[in-house]
């Protein structure tokens, strides 16, 4: 949060035509902005960055691919194998299973969260589409380019992937609660 409370009284300062020149500097160094355009204030929002400084955030940015989703486009498709996994900026995106003709939504994403994380870790297929319900904004992030991450800055890579492992890890406790409780209802219902 100080990045992004640094980066907003800088931006408002810098509006003022007397106090330019006192923040010109200041300002520019508050809102990394990576090779890809991308801002700090962006990254600060998708949880598993949250705890990584400024240039922890222009470097990781470096790594990543921006990418602008019109709605209703199919970002990731189930059964295609993965290389990568995506951090979402803006927009609202859906995770869903299509049996025929039926949609059966698993969940609904937006800015801050993340999705297609273990084909970063295994390139193996999709477990479901994803869904691009308005026009959004993406960072893909490629096996690759964490592991070359992970062998050049470790340091960096580290905070990354325990914060990506806490999700996954709150993820599977939820679906195991979503089961159990499938289980007892069939239980009680004689199914």
């Amino acid at each position: 949060w100080c990045c992004v409370v640094r980066y907003v009284a800088c931006r408002r300062a810098g509006e003022l035509p007397q106090l330019q020149m006192f923040f010109r500097n200041l300002c520019t160094s508050a809102a990394v902005v990576s090779p890809a355009g991308i801002q700090a204030e962006a990254l600060i929002r998708v949880k598993i960055l949250a705890g990584l400084t400024d240039s922890q955030l222009e470097r990781l940015a470096q790594a990543r691919e921006l990418h602008r989703v019109p709605q209703w486009r199919v970002i990731v498709k189930q059964g295609e194998r993965g290389d990568a996994m995506y951090l979402i900026l803006e927009g609202e995106l859906r995770v869903r299973l299509l049996t025929g003709d039926k949609e059966t939504i698993l969940s609904t994403l937006g800015p801050g969260e993340f999705f297609g994380d273990l084909s970063l870790f295994d390139q193996g297929p999709r477990s479901a589409d994803v869904v691009a319900n308005t026009d959004s904004t993406v960072l893909r992030f490629t096996a690759t380019a964490f592991e070359t991450l992970a062998k050049e800055a470790p340091a960096l890579a580290a905070p990354f992937l325990l914060a990506t492992v806490r999700t996954l890890a709150a993820r599977i406790r939820a679906d195991n609660k979503r089961l159990g409780n499938s289980v007892k209802f069939a239980n009680a219902a004689g199914i």
